[in-house]
């Protein structure tokens, strides 16, 4: 089994870690290929580079050579999901829905824990389109840029820390989601500080995606994610004669 798992932003290093991050959590025989966007910005943490993201990492898997069984976007509450969904007959997973299905079955409510504050509607609205917002009792920013995750790892464990450990405790939530792909690897130091589960999106949307693999199972083409309509597209890629 072949998996790629796409970054949403154009840092090597993060595309790095979260490709391990992703391969720890694989099966024996499940091959994980991560995979950075051809453009956009260095982090994402707002609608525009979001919507940018989304194209840029369409055109990363329409254009990847190689055969693949499922494809992983691991971008916290990013846009494009369902362009992949229309573009691919393999199963699509987004981490943010993976972390939040995942959640649903370890506890009666959920938080997520993010970046920075601008980010916050966004992942509550992917969450809201994706029928995953009533179980959520609070998305939560721990004040970190995406890119601080990588420069200081204690104080990003603190911050985070503090923020799921206040979620269970206003907010009454008993399961903790990541909210962000720069999380990854985050998870177990979390746990020790509340007490409760924490989901890692990478790793539930590996096991998410084996599993639509293993069944036989990928995305309905029959009405909502039928395939693009054949027709002509002006100027793109942009950099084309």
């Amino acid at each position: 089994m072949r998996i790629l798992v796409v970054n949403v932003n154009t840092t090597p290093s993060m595309t790095h870690s979260i490709g391990e991050q992703a391969a720890d959590a694989a099966s024996p025989g499940t091959e994980i290929v991560p995979l950075t966007p051809p453009f956009g910005a260095e982090s994402v943490e707002g609608n525009y580079e979001s919507y940018l993201a989304a194209v840029a990492v369409m055109e990363a898997v329409r254009t990847h050579p190689g055969p693949f069984d499922a494809v992983i976007q691991a971008g916290y509450g990013e846009h494009g999901r369902e362009g992949l969904q229309e573009l691919l007959d393999v199963p699509v997973v987004d981490i943010t829905e993976a972390a939040a299905s995942t959640a649903q079955f370890l506890g009666r409510a959920y938080s997520v824990v993010t970046t920075l504050d601008r980010t916050v509607p966004l992942i509550e609205e992917r969450l809201h389109v994706a029928g995953l917002s009533a179980r959520c009792a609070s998305v939560r920013a721990s004040g970190l840029p995406v890119l601080e995750l990588e420069r200081d790892e204690k104080a990003a464990v603190d911050a985070i820390a503090e923020q799921a450990a206040r979620a269970v405790r206003e907010d009454r939530a008993e399961v903790i989601c990541l909210g962000c792909g720069g999380m990854s690897g985050l998870a177990e130091r979390v746990v020790e500080r509340t007490g409760v589960p924490v989901v890692d999106g990478v790793t539930a949307a590996v096991t998410i995606a084996e599993s639509l693999v293993r069944l036989g199972l990928s995305t309905s083409k029959v009405r909502t994610y039928a395939s693009p309509r054949p027709k002509r597209i002006l100027n793109w890629p942009p950099h084309a004669g």
